[in-house]
């Protein structure tokens, strides 16, 4: 791109003219030095306007995987765009903004992009509410079959808030902290315990605990406090919490599957070039199925790092695994009722999460 310095240059060239000639010479070559110079301008505008900034709002500590994956997300789309696009992560809710705001604070463009906890986004459509219920999709080839169905209703809603899915991982599986080992369903009778959302408020109220309902940010300060005395969350959240510091004990439950969905502002997506929403597009699809694999190593890591922080860690027994999902199952028929408008219009996905006739390997044997 010619600089202003080689245009001055260029003018200076012309050679010696007459005074007359030379004024309208000169006249010329204003004119000339002026539409070059708005060209070079128009240019720079292009260049600087092809170049875009996206602050990215989440929640999670930097340590987190979810935040690992989005930061590899960026440093990906960074590279598939030549630079044009540059994601900067904000992690630990740097931003201010808590996990129930995520999905309004990307349609209100308040952020551009968020990685965003789906269950706490029920307020804005119960939809979001699905792979939570207890003991629904219990393992992450569960989960991976009822994306199949779910997947395509969560971009429709997310289209309809003002933005694009751009992947969706999930958590390890949902494990439960406590200062006391959990034997029976006794053990769980009223105890404090923070749950994510509504499935896990129900869930935990028909245990005969006494649930709370939290975001993240105010686990660890509740903890502290004495307002809650357990956590149900996964084995990375325990390890970001350092719950040795508060309780003795964990228990797989595995009771609840969570998803993380990372969503862009459809605003912002729009002003992108075709070009660049490709690139973009591709990069998470080919980087999702390796953030699921992340999410699986994840759980054996982090379950070895409480054990050698001196958490006992222990599994429900297979008559307390009975019992926790017989006190699922009328939640399952409950959300149905109650906040299944969002599945009428999607029948194999219904069929699939309301099959409790149908038998399931890993629930075999539990009545």
């Amino acid at each position: 791109m010619w600089d202003t310095v080689g245009i001055l240059k260029m003018q200076g060239t012309t050679g010696f003219q007459s005074t007359p000639t030379r004024k309208r010479s000169a006249m010329k070559q204003n004119m000339k030095f002026a539409a070059a110079t708005a060209s070079v301008l128009a240019i720079g505008v292009t260049a600087v306007s092809a170049e875009v900034s996206w602050d990215m709002s989440i929640v999670w500590p930097e340590g987190n995987f979810h935040t690992k994956n989005a930061m590899q997300f960026a440093d990906t789309v960074r590279e598939v765009t030549d630079g044009e696009v540059n994601i900067t992560v904000h992690s630990g809710g740097a931003l201010g903004i808590k996990g129930p705001e995520g999905m309004a604070a990307v349609r209100d463009g308040l952020v551009p992009i968020a990685d965003i906890l789906m269950s706490q986004q029920v307020g804005e459509n119960p939809a979001f509410g699905v792979e939570t219920l207890p003991y629904l999709a219990p393992t992450l080839p569960d989960l991976a079959l009822l994306h199949k169905f779910y997947r395509p209703m969560i971009e429709s809603i997310a289209e309809d808030m003002n933005q694009k899915l751009l992947y969706m991982v999930p958590w390890p599986g949902q494990a439960v902290y406590s200062p006391n080992k959990i034997e029976t369903l006794a053990d769980l009778e009223g105890l404090t315990i923070r749950v994510v959302d509504a499935n896990g408020n129900a869930f935990f109220d028909a245990l005969g605990a006494a649930p709370l309902q939290m975001p993240w940010g105010e686990v660890v300060p509740s903890l502290a406090a004495g307002t809650i005395k357990a956590v149900t969350t996964s084995s990375s959240s325990g390890v970001d919490g350092a719950f040795w510091e508060f309780m003795d004990n964990m228990s797989t439950f595995n009771w609840q599957a969570s998803s993380n969905i990372v969503t862009v502002n459809l605003d912002a997506w729009n002003a992108l070039s075709e070009e660049d929403q490709v690139a973009i597009e591709n990069a998470a699809a080919s980087l999702e199925g390796q953030f699921w694999l992340n999410s699986a190593n994840e759980d054996s890591t982090k379950i070895a790092t409480l054990e050698e922080n001196g958490m006992t860690v222990s599994a429900p027994s297979p008559e307390l695994k009975a019992e926790l999902i017989e006190k699922a199952k009328p939640l399952w028929e409950a959300f149905k009722i109650g906040g299944s408008g969002c599945l009428n219009s999607l029948e194999l996905c219904s069929k699939w999460i309301f099959r409790s006739v149908m038998p399931r390997p890993e629930l075999a044997g539990t009545g």
